[in-house]
Order: C-alpha cells, then sequence, then structure tokens
C-alpha cells in the first residue's frame, strides 16, 4: 500500500517543485560531472531553464564551473541515480526518494516488531507511518531530507538488532547463571550491526549535516543499552558504567564514529578525484599552516599556534576549507522566509511549507467550479501528529515511572530528531525538517495504542473496549489522511474545498 500510494503518479506535478530545482539538477550534475556543476537558470528568462530540465532539455544550461553548494551529496547521489535510470524528468528524480519512502515503511514494521515483540503493533507502526502526510509528500518530492530520515531509521534498526544479539551472546556466556564479576570483565567487543549503525549514520551525515547530532545520541543510546546488559548479567552500581566507559566506549567510538568519518570522505570522492568542484584546488600553492583562531558560534579564541599541514593532502586541505564555508552559511543563515516556523510549532503543525501551488479556472486542468486549487502541502496528518503529543507524554510517563527501555528509544529518536533545532531560534528553518523523527512519533502512538488494547491479561470486556479505542484512532488517521489526499498531490479541486483543508490561518 505504501508504494502504491507514494508511486501513482510521482511525475505529477510535472514540473519542478520547490527546492527540486537545486537538488534534481545538483543529482544529475553529479551523474555527468561527478561533483556540482553551475545550473545557468535565467539565460533565457525567469523559470526557462526548470522548465526545459522539467521535460529533459538540460544541456543548454549545466556547465562544467564547480557551483557553490551547503549540503554534502550523499543524497543528491541518490536522486541523481534515479534520472540516470528513468531520464531526467520529475519521475526520474522522485524515483529514489519514493523507493525509499516506501523501504522505510517497511524497515519500520520490522523495526516495530522486534522493538514491541509484537506483529500487530509493529504492522500499526508501518501503516500510521504510511498514512503520514510529511512522510508521504517528502517520498514524493526530490528534496534530502526524506533520504537522512531513511539512514536515521537504519541506524536506529541497526542498533536494536544489535541490542538483541549482544544480550543473546551474554546470555549464551552465562549459561550457567549470573556472575557479577564476569559481567564488569567480559569485552563485548567490535558488533557487525553497530559497525552498519556507523555506516548508516555517516551516509545520514553526508546527506545534510542535521544528522551530526544523531550521532552523539545514537552512541549514548547505545551504550546505555550496554550498562542494561550488563546489569542484567549481574553487574551492580558504579561499576557498571565503568565497565561501559572501559570496555564499551572505545569500540563504539571505532564503530560509529571512525567508519561514520571515513563513509563521510568517501562520498565525497567524485568531488575529490575530478578537478572541477568548486574550490577543488583552493590549497594548491599555500602555506598549509593552520587556522590561528577557533570559532564555535559565540566561542571564538585567537592566536593559536600555527602548525604545518603540508603533509595532509592538497584535495583534503581544500575539502577541509570548503567545509569550512559550508559551516559559515548554515550559522550564518537568518534570512526571513514566509514558510519558516518555529520548532516548537512542529509537533501541532503550526507552520507548513506550500511545495506547489497553481489557481486554476474552469475548463483548466479538469476544473468544474468556477474557481480550483492545485497544491502540494508539506504537512503531516494532522490527528497522527496531534495523538503523537499525548503518545510522547505517555512514553515519557513510561520511561520515568516504568523504566520501559522502548519508551526511552523512541523518545532518543524524537530528541535526535526534534532537539537540536531547538537550539536554532535565530535560524531560518523550516517544518519538513521534521520527517527525520516522523517514524518515531508512529512508534510512539503504536506504543500507546498498545496500552489502549490493554496486556494480555487483560479481561475481554478489557480487550473489547481495548480493540474498539485502537480501531476508532487508526480509522479516524486513515480518514484525515485521505481526506488531506488532494492537498499532498496537487490535484484539482475547487477552490471552497481547498478552503474547508485550511484549518488554521497559519496554514495558508
Amino acid at each position: 500500500m505504501a508504494g502504491f500510494l507514494r508511486f501513482w503518479k510521482l511525475g505529477q506535478p510535472d514540473s519542478v517543485i520547490f527546492d527540486e530545482t537545486y537538488y534534481a539538477k545538483d543529482g544529475w550534475s553529479l551523474i555527468k560531472l561527478g561533483y556540482e556543476g553551475t545550473w545557468s537558470d535565467l539565460e533565457m528568462g525567469d523559470g526557462a531553464a526548470n522548465k526545459a530540465f522539467a521535460h529533459g532539455d538540460y544541456s543548454p544550461y549545466l556547465s562544467d564551473q564547480g557551483s557553490y553548494i551547503v549540503h554534502p551529496p550523499v543524497g543528491k547521489w541518490i536522486i541523481g541515480f534515479g534520472e540516470w535510470m528513468f531520464g531526467v524528468s520529475p519521475f526520474g528524480w522522485r524515483f529514489m526518494v519514493a523507493l525509499l519512502g516506501t523501504l522505510s515503511v517497511l524497515m519500520l514494521c520490522r523495526i516495530g516488531r522486534r522493538l514491541f515483540r509484537s506483529t500487530l503493533l509493529g504492522c500499526i507502526a508501518g501503516l500510521l507511518l504510511a498514512l503520514d502526510g510529511l512522510h508521504f509528500v517528502m517520498s514524493r518530492t526530490a528534496l534530502l531530507d526524506l533520504v537522512l530520515m531513511f539512514w536515521v531509521l537504519a541506524a536506529f534498526g541497526a542498533l536494536l538488532i544489535d541490542r538483541d544479539d549482544t544480550r543473546a551472546t551474554v546470555a549464551r556466556r552465562l549459561r550457567d547463571g549470573i556472575d557479577p564479576q564476569r559481567a564488569v570483565r567480559m569485552g563485548l567487543g567490535l558488533r557487525p550491526w553497530r559497525i552498519v549503525a556507523g555506516v548508516c549514520l555517516g551516509l545520514a551525515c553526508v546527506t545534510k549535516w542535521s544528522g551530526v547530532p544523531v550521532v552523539g545520541l545514537f552512541i549514548a543510546l547505545s551504550l546505555f543499552w550496554d550498562a542494561g546488559t550488563r546489569r542484567a548479567a549481574g553487574a551492580a552500581g558504579w561499576r557498571v558504567y565503568t565497565a561501559v566507559l572501559r570496555r564499551d566506549l572505545p569500540f563504539a567510538f571505532l564503530s560509529m564514529i571512525v567508519v561514520a568519518v571515513v563513509v563521510y570522505v568517501w562520498t565525497w570522492s567524485g568531488w575529490l578525484l575530478t578537478d572541477g568542484g568548486y574550490n577543488r584546488h583552493w590549497a594548491d600553492g599555500r602555506q598549509g599552516l593552520s587556522p590561528d583562531t577557533f570559532k564555535f558560534g559565540p566561542i571564538k579564541i585567537s592566536g593559536l599556534p600555527q602548525f604545518n599541514m603540508t603533509w595532509v593532502p592538497e584535495a583534503l586541505r581544500s575539502l577541509w576549507h570548503y567545509h569550512g564555508e559550508m559551516w559559515k552559511f548554515h550559522n550564518g543563515l537568518d534570512d526571513p522566509h514566509v514558510y519558516q516556523s518555529n520548532p516548537w510549532s512542529w509537533m501541532v503543525l503550526g507552520r507548513p511549507v506550500s511545495y506547489y501551488f497553481e489557481n486554476k479556472t474552469q475548463g483548466q486542468a479538469g476544473c468544474e467550479a468556477d474557481k480550483c486549487a492545485q497544491e502540494v502541502l508539506g504537512i503531516g496528518t494532522p490527528f497522527l501528529w496531534w495523538a503523537g503529543c499525548f503518545a510522547a507524554v505517555y512514553l515519557l510517563f513510561r520511561w520515568a515511572a516504568r523504566r520501559d527501555w522502548r519508551a526511552g528509544a523512541i523518545l532518543c529518536g524524537l530528541v535526535a530528531g526534534l532537539g537540536p533545532w531547538m537550539f536554532k531560534q535565530d535560524r531560518t528553518i523550516f517544518l519538513f525538517y521534521a520527517v527525520v523523527f516522523v517514524p518515531f512519533i508512529a512508534l510512539a502512538v503504536a506504543m500507546m495504542i498498545g496500552a489502549i488494547l490493554g496486556p494480555p491479561g487483560a479481561g475481554d470486556r478489557r480487550r473489547a473496549w481495548g480493540a474498539a479505542g485502537a480501531v476508532a484512532l487508526i480509522a479516524l488517521i486513515a480518514w484525515n489522511f485521505l481526506y488531506f489526499y488532494p492537498i499532498y498531490t496537487g490535484t484539482t479541486i475547487p477552490l471552497n474545498e481547498w478552503q474547508d483543508r485550511m484549518w488554521w490561518t497559519t496554514w495558508i
């Protein structure tokens, strides 16, 4: 179902919408040049290049001059791969994103099943993700954030498998019963699924830098799970955390930091191994001294000793300098935008982004009324997100009062996606960044539905009422998705029906 919804009429709107004007072009440029070239959008009038590009005519507009870009390349490589397979067209540049969106639904079903030990709740989580409007719209648009979400979710799933495998390994070692001394001293070593998580986190970071905070939080999550494993094996008190710091942290660092850095640099190989990328030869002929100033946010330290860095290849020094320019861009991005929003409003869908809007009159594009509208609005399914607010409170209770590790894991995913933006109050940011934590909203609501259904030992009457409540909530969310479907897909609808769907004035 998720795949059908995401691929049905994927090429509509048959034009470049919103920031596809950057990423669809950069994706094709990477396929052709190995780096992001410069596109001349305005040579033949405003929008002429976009119209031509949407119909596969790109040759007059792409030059081999390197373009200054502010996001790493993996997401654009993925978009470009779809264009390579199906041609430069709306379907082509949206194909791979739609595929990842579909696979993420399947992945969440498996994650939910493993997390809750329930096939039913796992499938409910996947269904809720399939019926979320923001995930749906982002799966049908060639932007980077859905790709970022995919790698974050994949990393979470890999860590979940690693947790189960590690606990099973420890249980085999302690067949004769718990052993407090051995629980502290035993090494858990390098684990393959944690390395997989490191690869996925590296790919997340090289899609968008907003994946970087996720790395730190997921490492902490994995180490807390290691502490729980040692505690279950018999360790107690402060010795649990001493063992984690001594025996688990170094391997976590190797698996998730070092691996992620290697993946990050490797994915810049197109830029490193060619000559035309922006600032590719910046370091050529320079002294190669380290900077004498360090600046991070409000912190600035001047007069630092400078070291000879000529032993670092010029290409890598150029890449480092380029990243410094990207960092300055992101930290100085405060220009007002009509669709910018405060992250405190995201969970209630305060200010969504309109990717595409067209007014139509009778006879145009199937319009049967006097006035019609076509819109692609990047907004979540309201009833799912609002239920997610209640679910988050329920999970906080489960984690704080019941020490439920499942609630803590889901909350970690929510915080990883939402938390860092709370510290960017002066930056221009948008609601669609929230797609990264939509799977965790689905998991949170699924866990709440599990509580509504009741525990296995509950009486028949309790289970019946619980089932009725769960079915009613899921049905309400499904209806809500279908109701908003026309403004998720750019379907032509009468203007008054479009207005009926603008529940808040901030949605316009």
